[in-house]
């Protein structure tokens, strides 16, 4: 009974780690297959887009790099070992903890160089090109990558961070996991985190405050001259909170598994096999989530992206549709820089704007059957109002449920916020 009741269980048992198994396994895969894909596509996007390539996304491609490297040569082994015994031996095993460190701290160490980038080019607009310069640029990388190295082959090759400074080996365990000390523990894990975080947060809070401030100024201007002076720092602006949000998340995907590792290295007891797992594979997520950060909340990489996939709907529909008599004139070739239509009103492309003498100054009302939402032009001629109807005609963009034009060089978020309409 005893022997037929064992074999039931045990019986059970390898059935539902079967099951869990698989769906592991499944989960596990999926996060590979993003983290590849979507780093690829980062590198194919600022490799063949000028407009992408700049001292900022220098970082962003060897961060890129970090992730795509690690979903080829880590992530795959990390699934393994998580599904079943280590079947590669102890060389292996070494070459591929120390892999995940160095991977893992080059990551963590590029979103903590692009931090400084922003805080630069918000900071100080007009000696950024002097402040970050493409010798500079390549010395940082050289610094990250060369730091990487040394925190990870360097010291788990020659047994620094074992108890007993041997070079560990899978006759202490069955896993192959990184064995930690006390001192590599903490080293690692502030050369690696507890060091570049706080430095991270303070960048941003300062960019943030600046954003804020200057926000504040925009919105009290009136003239077209200044709007135009403010369209790069709004750029810039817009590009910072980008990477913030991917800072963010990588906040989140990262504190959960350090607290883990630096409480392992102090305490000396390994932490318990399931939780360690989850916080490991919530840090892989962050690789795998990068690319898609940047695709959600930069235009630039969201049209390198789409002219890759070949997504290209959206344009099509501008060009050809009859509804846009005028998209055959390039926008492009349109000044602009000194003369641009002040305030626009939402509504559907289909109306039209007329003009009206209000105060003794032109205005160009823009009606439905409801309401009307009035427009101030910088120009008062006639030819700044038709180049106006002409420019609202020729290139819309539908965001949210309102219709606002979209400058060539100009970014909605900034229309939005100086739109004004008359009583």
């Amino acid at each position: 009974m005893e022997v037929e009741g064992s074999q039931n269980v045990t019986t059970s048992s390898e059935n539902r780690t079967v099951l869990s198994t698989v769906l592991i396994g499944l989960v596990l895969g999926v996060i590979v297959i993003i983290t590849i894909f979507g780093n690829v596509l980062v590198c194919l996007a600022v490799g063949l887009n000028r407009k992408l390539q700049n001292h900022t996304n220098c970082f962003i491609v060897s961060l890129a790099a970090a992730d795509l490297l690690l979903g080829l040569l880590v992530l795959p082994f990390s699934a393994i070992s998580e599904l079943f015994e280590w079947p590669f031996g102890d060389t292996f095993c070494n070459i591929y903890t120390s892999l995940d460190v160095m991977l893992c701290t080059a990551s963590i160490l590029n979103l903590f160089m692009i931090s400084l980038d922003r805080y630069y080019a918000v900071t100080a607009p007009l000696r950024y090109s002097v402040l970050i310069t493409r010798n500079r640029v390549v010395i940082s990388l050289s610094l990250i990558w060369c730091i990487s190295i040394m925190v990870s082959f360097l010291p788990i090759n020659l047994g620094w961070n074992t108890k007993d400074l041997s070079v560990q080996s899978l006759a202490k365990t069955n896993r192959c996991h990184l064995e930690l000390n006390k001192g590599y523990a903490l080293i690692d894990a502030f050369i690696t985190f507890y060091i570049p975080l706080p430095i991270m947060c303070l960048t941003y809070y300062r960019i943030f405050k600046i954003a804020r401030e200057q926000a504040k100024r925009i919105n009290t201007v009136t003239g077209c001259t200044a709007l135009n002076r403010s369209l790069p720092t709004v750029k810039e602006h817009k590009a910072t909170v980008t990477l913030a949000t991917v800072m963010g998340v990588f906040i989140i995907c990262w504190f959960p598994y350090f607290t883990v590792f630096t409480h392992e290295g102090i305490s000396g007891r390994p932490a318990n096999k399931t939780v360690f797992a989850v916080v490991l594979w919530l840090g892989y997520v962050n690789s795998a989530l990068n690319p898609i950060l940047y695709a959600t909340l930069n235009r630039d990489f969201r049209k390198a992206y789409e002219k890759l996939l070949r997504c290209k709907r959206r344009n099509s529909y501008h060009k050809d549709s009859p509804d846009h008599p005028l998209s055959h004139r390039p926008l492009h070739n349109w000044d602009l820089r000194n003369e641009q239509c002040h305030q626009l009103g939402p509504d559907s492309e289909e109306n039209e704007l007329t003009t009206e003498d209000r105060n003794g100054e032109n205005v160009a009302s823009y009606k439905d059957d409801s309401e009307s939402y009035h427009v101030t032009l910088c120009g008062r001629s006639a030819e700044m109002i038709s180049y106006c109807r002409d420019l609202w005609l020729t290139k819309v963009r539908l965001m949210k449920n309102l219709w606002v034009p979209e400058f060539e060089e100009t970014d909605v978020e900034l229309m939005e916020s100086r739109r004004m309409f008359g009583p």
